[in-house]
């Protein structure tokens, strides 16, 4: 049985550690019930959900080695960045002052170095809904550029969420995909889940 680690903020964590499921109820889930619904009963993949409310990069890092490498996973998944713009915009404090670049590499880097684990690396995204977000989509895109060139140098796989996100709540409504800007939806969190699986479906091994 394979051993998936998604590690993240509130959008990976949808509330798992105050729910009778672990997974949360939010994309996590949803890879899960779709990796091991055609198991006749029996499980396919061991997935954990590792995402904290509020998490930004350095929290991810804090909890890496008892959290993902001591775990030793087959796969990783990261979803993190949104907080770390929600500083810069609420202090000013900018993305290399917090050591965002620094610090995400050296995730990647202690992943790729630390274990066999494939390693799927996604972006962080924001709606304009409420329209004060839009000020906060240049930082997203700096944090997009920052973790696909990482993904990219230590040969990672790497999804680009906002462009994907914006495009569905354009289509369907903003209020479709997220109540409040930077939360998901059932619907949010179904795009990001079939995302996740369409990729995932690309990059493993024959199980």
């Amino acid at each position: 049985m394979k051993k998936i680690i998604f590690l993240g903020d509130s959008i990976t964590d949808a509330s798992h550690c105050f729910l009778e499921n672990p997974l949360g109820n939010g994309y996590v889930n949803m890879v899960a019930e779709k990796l091991n619904d055609s198991g006749g009963g029996r499980k396919k993949y061991d997935i954990m959900n590792r995402g904290h409310d509020g998490f930004t990069i350095h929290g991810v890092k804090r909890i890496l080695e008892k959290e993902c490498i001591l775990k030793r996973p087959d796969v990783v998944s990261i979803l993190i960045g949104c907080n770390d713009v929600g500083v810069m915009m609420n202090t000013g404090k900018s993305l290399e002052e917090q050591q965002f670049e620094a610090c995400y590499e050296a995730i990647v880097k202690e992943i790729t170095e630390q274990s066999d684990a494939k390693l799927i690396c996604m972006s962080p995204f924001i709606v304009p809904y409420p329209r004060m977000y839009e000020n906060w989509i240049p930082g997203i895109k700096q944090t997009e550029r920052i973790e696909k060139k990482i993904a990219e140098k230590y040969h990672a796989d790497f999804l680009a969420l906002q462009d994907m996100i914006i495009l569905k709540a354009e289509k369907a409504g903003y209020e479709s995909v997220t109540p409040d800007g930077i939360h998901l939806t059932e619907y949010g969190n179904e795009i990001i889940a079939g995302a996740w699986l369409q990729l995932f479906e690309k990059i493993k091994d024959g199980d």
